[in-house]
């Protein structure tokens, strides 16, 4: 997937105004993600994105430990948006990530997290809307 489309699949299925927001979001829920992730698993998450959508998993200071409740503040907070809005933007950016990965690289990511991180991967593998 190129850079452009995943932005502008982001911008759609966010209802975002502008690329600029879409972008915005992305690097905030990836770069949260990054934080939590292993170095390791954070690399091979971003591999098969486009290299302008994998580093900001790559950038992030990883190994962070916090939990689910934390990691949706955070991105609340630097998105500029409420946490609920923050929790969707988050579920739908994975979703997206994974549609994007050509494999199970996903899956690793989801059993690194501990169990109450389960509602970030709320629509991966559901039926997706083509685009």
């Amino acid at each position: 997937m190129k850079y452009s489309d995943f932005i502008g699949e982001v911008q759609h299925r966010l209802e975002l105004d502008s690329q600029g927001a879409a972008v915005r979001a992305t690097r905030v829920v990836l770069t949260t993600l990054g934080e939590r992730l292993g170095e390791g698993e954070a690399d091979d998450l971003a591999s098969p994105l486009p290299q302008e959508i994998g580093r900001f998993l790559r950038e992030a200071e990883s190994e962070q430990r916090f939990s689910y409740p934390e990691f949706v503040e955070r991105v609340a907070e630097r998105a500029g948006v409420e946490e609920a809005d923050a929790a969707y933007y988050a579920q739908a950016i994975v979703e997206l990530v994974a549609e994007s990965e050509p494999g199970t690289e996903i899956e690793q990511v989801r059993d690194q997290l501990p169990e109450e991180f389960e509602p970030l991967f709320e629509f991966v593998g559901a039926e997706a809307t083509p685009w």
